[in-house]
Protein backbone atom coordinates (compact mmCIF):
# COMPACT_ATOMS: atom_id res chain seq x y z
CA UNK A 1 0.00 0.00 0.00
CA UNK A 2 1.19 3.40 -1.06
CA UNK A 3 1.44 6.27 1.45
CA UNK A 4 2.04 10.23 0.44
CA UNK A 5 3.78 12.56 3.30
CA UNK A 6 2.37 15.60 3.22
CA UNK A 7 4.65 18.50 2.60
CA UNK A 8 3.62 20.83 5.23
CA UNK A 9 3.11 21.24 8.93
CA UNK A 10 -0.87 20.81 10.12
CA UNK A 11 -2.47 22.89 13.32
CA UNK A 12 -5.39 21.24 15.07
CA UNK A 13 -7.56 23.37 16.73
CA UNK A 14 -11.25 24.38 18.15
CA UNK A 15 -13.17 27.30 16.93
CA UNK A 16 -16.42 29.11 17.88
CA UNK A 17 -17.82 29.82 14.55
CA UNK A 18 -16.98 28.87 10.94
CA UNK A 19 -16.99 32.46 9.47
CA UNK A 20 -13.47 32.79 9.66
CA UNK A 21 -12.58 29.51 7.65
CA UNK A 22 -11.07 30.16 4.34
CA UNK A 23 -12.66 27.64 1.98
CA UNK A 24 -10.85 28.29 -0.65
CA UNK A 25 -7.71 26.87 1.53
CA UNK A 26 -6.23 23.82 -0.30
CA UNK A 27 -6.45 21.47 2.80
CA UNK A 28 -8.64 21.57 5.89
CA UNK A 29 -11.05 19.11 7.78
CA UNK A 30 -14.20 20.74 9.41
CA UNK A 31 -15.83 18.17 12.10
CA UNK A 32 -18.86 19.81 13.61
CA UNK A 33 -20.80 18.05 16.07
CA UNK A 34 -23.54 19.12 18.67
CA UNK A 35 -20.37 19.93 21.34
CA UNK A 36 -17.46 21.27 19.11
CA UNK A 37 -16.46 23.24 15.76
CA UNK A 38 -13.22 21.47 15.38
CA UNK A 39 -10.68 22.53 12.29
CA UNK A 40 -7.19 20.73 10.91
CA UNK A 41 -5.67 22.68 8.53
CA UNK A 42 -1.86 24.00 7.36
CA UNK A 43 -0.60 25.90 10.54
CA UNK A 44 -0.26 29.09 8.70
CA UNK A 45 -3.73 29.29 7.93
CA UNK A 46 -5.16 29.15 11.11
CA UNK A 47 -7.74 31.42 11.83
CA UNK A 48 -7.03 34.14 14.49
CA UNK A 49 -10.26 33.21 16.68
CA UNK A 50 -9.10 29.58 17.75
CA UNK A 51 -10.50 28.54 21.52
CA UNK A 52 -7.84 25.90 21.79
CA UNK A 53 -5.10 24.80 18.96
CA UNK A 54 -2.53 21.90 18.66
CA UNK A 55 0.36 23.16 16.60
CA UNK A 56 3.14 20.47 15.33
CA UNK A 57 0.91 18.03 13.72
CA UNK A 58 2.85 16.22 10.23
CA UNK A 59 0.49 13.89 7.69
CA UNK A 60 0.22 11.32 5.45
CA UNK A 61 -2.26 10.02 2.96
CA UNK A 62 -3.22 6.81 1.93
CA UNK A 63 -3.18 6.57 -1.66
CA UNK A 64 -6.26 5.63 -3.96
CA UNK A 65 -9.93 5.41 -3.44
CA UNK A 66 -10.74 3.28 -0.60
CA UNK A 67 -13.99 1.25 -1.23
CA UNK A 68 -16.21 1.75 1.98
CA UNK A 69 -16.22 -2.09 1.71
CA UNK A 70 -12.55 -2.61 2.55
CA UNK A 71 -11.99 -3.59 5.91
CA UNK A 72 -8.88 -3.25 8.28
CA UNK A 73 -7.31 -0.35 6.03
CA UNK A 74 -6.04 1.94 9.22
CA UNK A 75 -5.84 -0.40 11.59
CA UNK A 76 -2.16 -2.02 10.38
CA UNK A 77 -1.41 1.42 10.22
CA UNK A 78 -2.07 2.60 14.02
CA UNK A 79 -0.92 -0.95 15.16
CA UNK A 80 2.76 -0.38 13.79
CA UNK A 81 2.43 3.31 15.27
CA UNK A 82 1.19 2.49 18.66
CA UNK A 83 3.75 -0.33 18.82
CA UNK A 84 6.98 2.24 17.86
CA UNK A 85 4.94 4.39 20.88
CA UNK A 86 3.45 7.00 18.31
CA UNK A 87 -0.03 8.24 18.59
CA UNK A 88 -1.85 9.62 15.97
CA UNK A 89 -4.56 11.81 14.84
CA UNK A 90 -6.64 9.86 11.93
CA UNK A 91 -9.02 11.95 9.78
CA UNK A 92 -11.24 9.96 6.91
CA UNK A 93 -12.81 11.73 3.77
CA UNK A 94 -15.02 10.22 1.11
CA UNK A 95 -12.31 8.70 -1.12
CA UNK A 96 -9.28 7.69 1.27
CA UNK A 97 -7.77 8.41 5.35
CA UNK A 98 -5.33 10.72 6.48
CA UNK A 99 -2.90 10.05 9.31
CA UNK A 100 -1.24 12.56 11.71
CA UNK A 101 1.85 12.46 14.10
CA UNK A 102 3.54 14.96 15.88
CA UNK A 103 6.04 16.40 13.90
CA UNK A 104 8.98 14.96 16.50
CA UNK A 105 7.40 11.58 15.59
CA UNK A 106 7.53 12.43 12.14
CA UNK A 107 10.75 10.69 10.98
CA UNK A 108 10.19 7.28 13.27
CA UNK A 109 6.66 6.57 12.07
CA UNK A 110 7.74 6.74 8.27
CA UNK A 111 10.20 4.54 9.02
CA UNK A 112 8.53 2.03 10.92
CA UNK A 113 5.77 1.92 8.10
CA UNK A 114 8.63 1.62 5.10
CA UNK A 115 10.02 -0.90 7.07
CA UNK A 116 6.42 -3.04 7.85
CA UNK A 117 6.48 -2.90 3.84
CA UNK A 118 4.21 0.24 3.27
CA UNK A 119 6.00 2.65 0.24
CA UNK A 120 6.19 5.75 1.17
CA UNK A 121 6.55 8.93 -1.76
CA UNK A 122 6.95 12.30 -0.96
Amino acid sequence: MKLKKLPYTLTVCKLDSAESINLNEDFYFIGKTDEELSLVCRTESTPANTTAREDGWRGFRIEGTLDFSLIGILFPIAAILAENKIGIFAVSTYNTDYVLVKEENFDKAMTALGAAGYEITE
